[in-house]
C-alpha cells in the first residue's frame, strides 16, 4: 500500500492527516447546509399558507384558488419541505459512502415527495386561476421546468435500479436543480427590483426563468466535476455485495 505524499515527497504526519479529513468534512457539510438556506425563504412562506388555509384566513382574490382546491396546495407545500430539507442533505457524501443506509432508506421518502412537489406544481399551473402578475410565457415556463423535474426523477430512480450510479446522482441532482428554483427566484427577483424596479409581467416571467437556468448551470457544473472512476467503483460494489 502506497503512502500518501505532499508534492515535496514528505510523507504527511497524522495530525497532518487528521486536519485535511477534518477540512474536507467541514467543506462536505457547506453545499446541504447552503441548500437549505437557500429554501429557507419559498419553505417559510409556504407554511405561511398552510397557516392560512388551516384557519380559514379571509378569501382574496390572491388566495381564493388556494381555498377553492386546496389539496394540491397542501400537496406541494409539504412535498416541498421534505424534498427540499432531506434532499439536502443527500448531498452529504458522508450518507452515501462507506455503505450506510441513510441514502437508500431516505431517498425512498425522497422520490415520491418530489414526485408530488412536480405532478401537483403542473396540475396547479394549468387547473388553477392564473394570477394577476403571471402570463404565458410564465406559464409554459412552468410546464417545462415542472416536467424537467418530474422526468428527472423518474430518470433517477431507474438509473438507480439498474445500479448506474453516475446516472442516478446526476438526473437526481437535476431535478433537484429545478425543485429549488423559488429559493433561487426569491433572489433574481430581488436583483432584478433593485436593478430596474418593479418587474412587469413578462420581465417577472424573465426572472424567474433565470432561477431555474442557473440552479441547472450550477448542477450541470457539479455533475462534471465530479470524479468518475470512484462512483464507478461504489456502483461494482453495490451490484457486488461481498
Amino acid at each position: 500500500m502506497k503512502a500518501n505524499v505532499y508534492d515535496n515527497g514528505q510523507i504527511p504526519d497524522m495530525d497532518q492527516r487528521t486536519k485535511t479529513i477534518g477540512r474536507k468534512a467541514r467543506v462536505a457539510w457547506y453545499v446541504p447546509a447552503a441548500l437549505i438556506l437557500l429554501s429557507i425563504i419559498p419553505l417559510t412562506s409556504g407554511a405561511f399558507r398552510l397557516v392560512e388555509l388551516a384557519k380559514g384566513a379571509e378569501i382574496t382574490a390572491a388566495n381564493a384558488r388556494f381555498f377553492a382546491s386546496p389539496l394540491p396546495v397542501i400537496l406541494h407545500i409539504v412535498g416541498a419541505c421534505v424534498y427540499a430539507l432531506l434532499g439536502a442533505l443527500q448531498f452529504a457524501s458522508r450518507f452515501w459512502r462507506k455503505g450506510t443506509s441513510w441514502h437508500r432508506i431516505v431517498g425512498r421518502l425522497v422520490v415520491p415527495c418530489g414526485l408530488a412537489v412536480g405532478l401537483s406544481g403542473l396540475w396547479m399551473t394549468i387547473f388553477y386561476h392564473l394570477p394577476a402578475n403571471d402570463g404565458d410565457l410564465l406559464y409554459v415556463l412552468r410546464l417545462i421546468f415542472g416536467s424537467g423535474m418530474v422526468i428527472s426523477i423518474i430518470l433517477g430512480y431507474f438509473a438507480i435500479r439498474r445500479r448506474d450510479i453516475i446516472q442516478h446522482r446526476a438526473w437526481m441532482t437535476r431535478g433537484y436543480a429545478i425543485g429549488l428554483g423559488a429559493g433561487t427566484q426569491v433572489l433574481t427577483l430581488m436583483v432584478g427590483e433593485l436593478i430596474a424596479g418593479k418587474p412587469s409581467v413578462f420581465s417577472r416571467a424573465l426572472l424567474m426563468g433565470a432561477a431555474w437556468v442557473i440552479n441547472l448551470a450550477v448542477a450541470e457544473w457539479s455533475i462534471r466535476r465530479r470524479p468518475v472512476a470512484p462512483i464507478r467503483r461504489e456502483a461494482s460494489i453495490v451490484s457486488n455485495p461481498q
